[in-house]
């Protein structure tokens, strides 16, 4: 019988999150500054995708690209973009903060997941970044998020995949592993055989050209080229997934 495999899309516009739903995304991960690792998006992102979507539609919250360690500004800051995503109708957050040591921030991330009351919760790849995955997944199990999305510690899915398959064994049920960094069409049959994850996460992206007819090559990066998600990409891994048998 085959599987029917969950397809979340990192979109980092609201015109990736409108590739990614034509596409045929299950669901879309909205954020900001993809060269960076993804920032928290703008209020005008966040309300225009929540009224264009029809597919579910996640946040990420992440203040400032660098490391998952923040002081308290970054944490109000954190708690209150997750109650504007909440009084929009947002299905859910993506949140992530680790101590100085490495280990998960409970106490920040407790307080991150009472701003969310009834919206979904996805801990993001802070959680690669830990010292121990195996206490940080128990961590996370604690908080109560429902998914944790990671590489298994690795530069990509692909590479982690066999770690995944660990985490996915120790979760057992109680939390759902999503694959995701790294992940294409060529590639994303294997990692979720390997891995055992039943939720996926690629950002199926491509460069888009500037139709700017003026450039000045003084300014590096202004007028320029940038990245979108690609509809028929997104096609691509929602069609290799629909392959895959359980």
């Amino acid at each position: 019988m085959s599987s029917r495999y969950l397809l979340e899309i990192a979109s980092n516009s609201v015109m990736s999150a409108l590739a990614a739903q034509q596409g045929g995304a299950d669901r879309v991960e909205l954020f900001e500054n993809l060269e960076q690792g993804g920032t928290t998006p703008s209020a005008g992102s966040i309300a225009t995708a929540r009224d264009m979507l029809r597919i579910p539609l996640f946040v990420l919250i992440r203040p400032r690209p660098g490391d998952f360690c923040y002081g308290p500004l970054e944490a109000e800051i954190m708690l209150r973009d997750i109650t504007y995503c909440r009084q929009l109708g947002c299905d859910g957050v993506v949140i992530g903060a680790l101590t100085t040591d490495g280990d998960v921030d409970a106490g920040l991330c407790s307080e991150l997941m009472r701003a969310a009351g009834p919206m979904g919760v996805t801990f993001h790849r802070a959680f690669d970044a830990a010292r121990d995955l195996s206490a940080a997944l128990e961590q996370i199990i604690g908080l109560g998020c429902e998914r944790v999305l990671s590489s298994g510690g690795h530069a990509s899915a692909e590479r982690g995949r066999f770690a995944l398959a660990s985490l996915v064994k120790q979760a057992a049920g109680r939390i759902s592993v999503m694959a995701g960094a790294g992940l294409n069409a060529g590639n994303i049959q294997q990692v979720a055989r390997d891995s055992g994850c039943l939720e996926l996460h690629g950002s199926a992206k491509q460069v888009v050209r500037s139709p700017m007819l003026q450039q000045n090559p003084a300014l590096s990066g202004l007028g320029s080229d940038w990245s979108q998600t690609d509809a028929a990409q997104v096609g691509e891994l929602r069609a290799a997934l629909s392959l895959l048998q359980r």
